[in-house]
């Protein structure tokens, strides 16, 4: 039997931040079947980045909206409140020094660095999840500032995993921000669709402006697809400018979403304030392989 070669194995820090991505890895795989078989597509240069970028606003979200709610439940010394606090000041400390000794945090300081990803698209990503904390209904302008914190500064954490290293002219890379901010709203808008009977009946919590379990009807429901479906085609614009080893995991999720929207508006307005809607796993597997081939949305 040939002895393993020592000189090549792991140690020190590049072991434990070995062990960091494997504990953000995973996260996605546990927790989301859509954008799991969208990352699974990624060229291998990005596919460990993003991996870390979801796990670190996973766990953030699990803090206001999960995990740590039904902990306090148990036990009354667990604040949200507080913890999301620690985990924010502890992402920002590791994004400086490169380290933590919170793996997931860890691993996105690893990609922050490497991918150039500052304070200035983080820091609106946590005051997102403190107006989790504290609101339950949103104008247009505190609309606007939550889906720019929760969902297109993700975007454009992942975009500038798969922009590292390219080469692009200033307005190559406007359309590109544009693009993925489209695409992370569009994202959580369908989130906030796919979600409202939780939303209303759990957390007491309305997302969209003026809607509310009493005023959600079919036209309301029509109005907020379509507004999706925008946001989906301008996103679409800028996918031949991603690198090809992330173009075709964008076009996956994509059409993921775009199905998710679609099923969404097949379904009365009626059925969705008291159940969650979801795509079926073999659609997501025929999307998954179109996507492979290299259709696009």
């Amino acid at each position: 039997m040939d002895k393993q070669d020592t000189t090549k194995v792991p140690t020190g820090l590049e072991l434990y931040s070995l062990a960091a991505h494997r504990a953000a890895r995973e996260v996605i795989y546990s927790y989301s079947t859509s954008f799991g078989l969208a990352t699974r597509i990624l060229a291998k240069k990005y596919r460990p980045h993003v991996e870390n970028v979801y796990a670190m606003v996973r766990v953030a979200d699990e803090i206001v909206d999960g995990s740590a709610a039904q902990a306090k439940e148990v036990e009354q010394g667990v604040d949200p409140a507080a913890l999301l606090t620690e985990f924010e000041m502890e992402t920002y400390r590791a994004m400086e020094l490169g380290y933590s000794t919170n793996l997931i945090i860890h691993a996105f300081a690893q990609t922050a660095r490497w991918a150039g990803i500052g304070k200035d698209i983080v820091e609106p990503f946590f005051y997102s999840m403190r107006q989790d904390l504290t609101d339950t209904e949103h104008d247009e302008e505190s609309f606007k500032r939550y889906v720019y914190g929760s969902a297109e500064v993700v975007g454009l954490m992942c975009l500038a995993v798969f922009v590292q290293g390219e080469n692009y002219s200033e307005e190559q890379k406007r359309q590109l921000v544009t693009g993925a901010r489209a695409l992370g709203t569009a994202f959580q808008k369908v989130n906030f669709l796919r979600d409202l009977a939780a939303d209303f009946s759990r957390l007491g919590r309305s997302y969209f402006p003026g809607v509310s379990v009493t005023s959600f009807d079919e036209q309301t429901k029509q109005r907020l697809v379509a507004d999706i479906e925008a946001d989906l085609a301008e996103s679409s614009k800028t996918l031949d400018l991603l690198p090809a080893g992330a173009r075709r995991a964008v076009s996956a999720a994509q059409m993921l979403f775009q199905e998710l929207n679609k099923t969404i508006e097949k379904t009365p307005a009626s059925e969705m304030i008291s159940r969650r809607i979801s795509v079926g796993t073999l659609s997501k597997l025929l999307i998954l392989i179109r996507a492979v081939v290299g259709v696009k949305p």
